[in-house]
């Protein structure tokens, strides 16, 4: 069986808080970061891989844009699916932009969540 751990890359506590809930809910394993730079280190440093990895897109430090140009030409993280979260509109626009493979609006509702995951994770089985 595939992995099913999550790494969700939120800088707002309540919605990674939340996430990590519903997600664990679901019966996925979840692993937090509140930037790029801290998604990026807990990548380098985890020995299973997430399956996939939820990404918000305006953070400090390191904001989605920046995390998913580093990802994407790293051998090691390239593959890892990503959806992206945003409450700045314009979703598909960044969602083609980036490659991603979703869109979440923010804030995140529960039945897109999981719909969104699912049906990412299923694609990687």
């Amino acid at each position: 069986m595939k992995s099913r751990k999550i790494l969700v890359i939120e800088d707002d506590s309540d919605i990674r808080r939340n996430m990590k809930v519903l997600l664990e809910s679901e019966g996925y394993e979840v692993e937090l970061a509140c930037n790029g730079k801290e998604g990026l280190q807990a990548l380098e440093t985890c020995v299973d891989l997430p399956a996939l990895i939820i990404l918000d897109l305006m953070m400090p430090i390191m904001d989605g844009f920046e995390f998913r140009r580093v990802q994407q030409v790293s051998p090691k993280i390239s593959h890892i699916p990503v959806a992206i979260m945003t409450a700045n509109g314009h979703l598909v626009e960044k969602q083609t932009r980036l490659d991603a493979s979703a869109g979440i609006p923010k804030p995140p509702d529960i039945d897109v969540v999981i719909q969104v995951t699912s049906e990412i994770l299923a694609k990687a089985n």
